[in-house]
């Protein structure tokens, strides 16, 4: 852990720098696959899925009777749980839904919105070393609100064969529609291209590690949309001297906990909360079954003692993290001030686990500083906004100047005859002002 003090301005940069890792050969591995997948179909997808997850998979598609069992293999707590999780998320991005009513933007011209649901989507869940049944809930239940046709999960099995029965039964109640066993470059090779077994997808989502985030950007390119440019995650946490620093340490370990890739950041105002947070770092690390994964995560994560609260919201700004938790005694006056972040806790009482897991928002986040430009996954990640404009000839008659004068200025001749044709055909019955108005 680095402890950093009253950092000038010009050390910033490298001050929140974030873990950096030898990519010198990655995308040339991952397009080398992807090419494979596209030519090769199943017989490819069989060999990677030897190679990479080390299990021969004869039939990829989950069977009906696989479905039926993992229920039965889930506890009836976890089953509450889930639904809890599965409703509050329904709840928030079910309020999310709007369009955009008819306006009349001058005399006779008519606009309006409409959202229509991406009709098949992909979403890809990690296995690796913890079945993320959360993120099947986060993607799965704004996909089934958007009513999008054709909802197909990656994830890769283990060594059996098999997926965790969470991630089975979490797909059941989110409505998913079809699983598949796949993992890494792959799966997303798999829902970009299609195969003999795997249907293409229009848009695809998930985590992953760095070569599924590769996978990603690549298919991205030409072939398929993606959710969002996505890395290690990430937390920053913003205290003052009030904050707990048991509190603290518990939420900065729950990240390093997910990857050695992952980064917790402490920025406070006090310094005698320092070594307190990490007496309780240590105190508790060593009560983590993944406290090996923690520790190395932890070599590149940051305390920073800065000058007062302000810095510390310029410097969170600068950071734009993948979560935010505000510890300060007034949180809400700090929260008002930060403009990046993907997700932001607010309170003593608010940890960054209850949004991955059952308050409502969603968990799929912008990592690596990208909440400075995207958003997390909601609603409308699984819709289109589709525009419609009806005017009549009264109206096209108001608009005429402007438009013919800007196409003309443009040298766009034909947009301006566009116009005038209209305008100068006289017809005994006139389809633009009889057509129904909705």
């Amino acid at each position: 852990m680095q402890i950093i003090r009253f950092p000038s301005r010009e050390d910033w940069k490298s001050v929140l720098e974030r873990p950096v890792f030898d990519h010198s050969k990655l995308f040339e591995t991952v397009q080398t696959v992807l090419n494979d997948v596209r030519s090769n179909g199943d017989v490819a997808l069989k060999k990677y899925s030897l190679k990479f997850d080390k299990v021969a998979i004869e039939n990829f598609e989950l069977s009906p009777e696989e479905w039926s069992e993992a229920e039965k293999l889930i506890s009836v707590n976890l089953k509450q749980a889930i639904e809890m999780a599965r409703r509050n998320i329904w709840k928030f991005h079910i309020e999310q839904q709007h369009e955009l009513p008819e306006i009349q933007t001058s005399p006779g011209v008519f606009c309006w919105q409409k959202a229509v649901a991406i009709e098949k989507v992909g979403l890809y869940i990690p296995g690796g070393t913890a079945p993320l049944f959360s993120t099947v809930l986060m993607l799965g239940v704004p996909a089934q609100i958007a009513e999008c046709n054709q909802v197909v999960l990656c994830t890769p099995p283990n060594k059996n064969g098999k997926i965790h029965p969470a991630v089975i039964y979490a797909a059941k109640v989110a409505g998913i529609h079809r699983i598949f066993k796949l993992g890494g470059i792959q799966a997303i090779a798999a829902m970009a291209y299609g195969t003999e077994t795997v249907p293409n997808v229009y848009k695809i989502f998930g985590p992953g590690n760095q070569y599924v985030t590769a996978a990603k950007q690549l298919v991205s390119l030409h072939d398929v949309a993606i959710d969002m440019p996505a890395g290690p995650s990430e937390v920053e946490i913003i205290a003052d001297e009030q904050a707990n620093p048991a509190f603290i340490a518990a939420d900065m370990l729950s990240q390093t906990e997910h990857g050695v890739d992952s980064q917790a950041i402490l920025i406070t105002v006090s310094d005698k909360i320092i070594q307190p947070v990490l007496e309780q770092i240590e105190l508790q690390l060593e009560q983590l079954p993944r406290k090996e994964i923690a520790r190395k995560a932890l070599e590149h994560s940051k305390i920073i003692l800065v000058k007062n609260l302000e810095e510390a919201v310029e410097m969170t700004n600068e950071y734009a993290p993948e979560h935010l938790i505000i510890s300060t005694r007034y949180y809400m006056g700090v929260a008002a001030n930060i403009v990046n972040a993907g997700s932001v806790f607010l309170g003593d009482y608010t940890p960054e686990s209850a949004g991955d897991y059952a308050s409502g928002t969603n968990h799929t986040l912008p990592t690596n500083g990208y909440s400075k430009a995207y958003n997390g996954v909601n609603l409308d990640s699984f819709v289109r906004k589709i525009t419609f404009q009806q005017i009549s000839k009264d109206g096209l008659t108001n608009l005429s100047n402007a438009i013919t004068l800007m196409a003309e200025s443009e040298d766009l001749q034909a947009h301006s005859n566009a116009v005038k044709i209209r305008l100068d055909f006289e017809p005994e019955d006139e389809p633009f002002d009889n057509c129904t108005r909705r």
